[in-house]
């Protein structure tokens, strides 16, 4: 057993099957569970679940930050993938540089990392 503890976010959606469409196809997530009352999907080390529901609200009100130094790997995948609503990857304000998706039931996927330090 190990010390280590993860944090898996756990994510409503409006219909399980697009969301599986969506993660799988689009975001080249893999299907490592899949009931009528939750789905999980993995890439790499992220692991994401869903669970249904027929509220729209609070697919618009939940996100998750995904956080590391293979964000710009992600990216440059999701970009070559042409992701519908990929946002530029830039430094934001807080000093981390970021681009988001929403996927098709409006839950918000925030990818950071710390930026490089310009040599001077």
């Amino acid at each position: 057993m190990s010390d280590e503890v993860d944090c898996i976010p756990v994510l409503p959606s409006l219909n399980l099957a697009e969301s599986k469409a969506f993660y799988e196809g689009q975001l080249g997530f893999v299907v490592v569970h899949e009931d009528p009352t939750r789905l999980i999907v993995r890439r790499g080390t992220i692991e994401l679940h869903f669970w249904p529901t027929d509220r729209k609200e609070l697919c618009e009100a939940s996100s998750c930050y995904i956080r590391g130094g293979g964000i710009d790997v992600l990216y440059d995948a999701f970009s070559q993938a042409k992701v519908a609503g990929l946002s530029a990857f830039e430094v934001r304000p807080w000093n981390m540089k970021e681009f988001y998706i929403h996927d098709p039931h409006g839950n918000l996927l925030a990818f950071g990392r710390i930026p490089e330090v310009e040599a001077a």
